[in-house]
């Protein structure tokens, strides 16, 4: 059919008018800074053969999962994956979900109640605000970082509260467009003081801080003191799924109410199996993990040398944000270093607030340091370019 809504029509030609309108891209073979395997764990042949032999060993030799998996889809990987991630991360139970976005829209749509409140930092991924779209609770977004206007928020919240309510905190331990983190030792005397359930999105964070990859929460020693834990293995672990770490009861709460737990066929057994894969190598791979760190700090060397360290946001994660404002400008400055065989994104308005368009580095263990040289460098000349105009 041919004939497609006018409205629709015209929303398209808006986002082509303000250089906005997303396309899907061609693989790429440039030097990789846009990607979010930090670990290279996405492209490893050990990683590949290691889950097909398990495969092998366990007589699991079938394509899918065949149905939900309340149903038919709870295959034997499940139970053996989720207990080796609880026990890694130090939590009561793991549950696994299809996707971090299923993570998110599942819980936030679950948990909170008509008559809780959710307060929410406001660089929260998409994924959180969609599923407290779908939640029955009033919610509130707190200036990013800033624990003082949450402590408001919060006393506001508590002055018209029923007593059987609760309130939800929301953040990220690292941001996906920025690179920082929250002070969550700080989050954390909060949420005790005010009695509040503290939920931490550790996607960033998983394969890149932490001893062994754990992720900030456990990183700090405050896995106790957390209601929940989301953790998504589509960057640092290399594969696809995602998993909700917490107390029994919270996963008996996700099993029987959450609609994106519920109602979708399971991950295959060999989806699961990479997982599992995934974590048994982030246990024992230091070396991996200190290459990545090893190179967090020399581009923040560099770009300090380089006199760009002012465009840049503060982060010591593998994200980093090169604030370059207009959808023009910064598109512009992606395709020159895509030009020159460097595969480093532009991140437009509206997917960022206008006039915090930026260009997106991610970091990786496998990138040496002559490239990591060589794209600041260019960076350097390229914004010095802009500036004369």
């Amino acid at each position: 059919m041919k004939k497609f809504p006018k409205n629709l029509l015209d929303k398209l030609q808006t986002r082509m008018e303000q250089n906005a309108l997303r396309i899907l891209p061609s693989p790429s073979m440039a030097i990789d800074f846009s990607s979010n395997d930090y670990l290279g764990f996405a492209a490893s042949e050990t990683l590949f053969h290691q889950t097909h032999d398990y495969l092998v060993s366990k007589n699991l030799l079938q394509n899918g999962a065949t149905g939900s998996r309340l149903l038919s889809g709870n295959h034997a990987v499940y139970a053996t994956t989720e207990n080796y991630i609880a026990q890694f991360h130090q939590s009561e139970t793991a549950l696994l979900f299809n996707s971090g976005y299923d993570a998110n829209v599942g819980f936030f749509g679950a948990v909170p109640q008509r008559n809780d409140v959710i307060i929410f930092d406001s660089l929260c991924h998409a994924s959180i605000r969609d599923g407290i779209q779908m939640s029955a609770a009033k919610s509130y977004k707190f200036e990013h970082n800033n624990l003082e206007n949450l402590e408001e928020l919060i006393a506001k919240a508590k002055a018209t509260q029923l007593s059987s309510s609760s309130i939800y905190i929301v953040t990220e331990s690292v941001f996906s467009m920025d690179g920082d983190c929250p002070n969550l030792a700080e989050l954390v005397q909060i949420a005790i003081d005010n009695d509040c359930y503290l939920i931490v999105d550790e996607a960033h964070a998983l394969g890149v801080v932490g001893e062994k990859g754990e992720g900030l929460v456990q990183m700090l020693g405050l896995q106790d003191q957390v209601f929940a834990r989301i953790m998504t293995f589509g960057k640092g672990l290399g594969c696809h799924g995602a998993a909700i770490l917490g107390s029994e009861s919270l996963k008996n709460y996700l099993v029987n109410f959450a609609r994106s737990f519920i109602y979708t066929t399971g991950l295959s057994p060999h989806s699961v199996a990479t997982i599992f894969m995934g974590y048994k190598q982030l246990a024992s791979d230091d070396a991996v993990l200190f290459k990545l760190r090893k190179n967090i700090d020399h581009f923040n060397q560099i770009k300090n040398m380089l006199g760009v360290k002012p465009l840049f946001v503060y982060s010591k994660s593998a994200i980093q944000s090169a604030i370059i404002p207009g959808n023009d400008k910064v598109k512009m400055i992606a395709k020159q270093l895509q030009n020159e065989g460097f595969d480093v994104k532009a991140i437009l308005s509206p997917t960022v607030p206008e006039g915090q368009e930026r260009l997106r580095f991610c970091l990786h263990s496998y990138n040496t340091k002559e490239q990591i040289e060589k794209v600041l460098t260019l960076l350097s000349v390229y914004v010095f370019e802009q500036k004369k105009i």
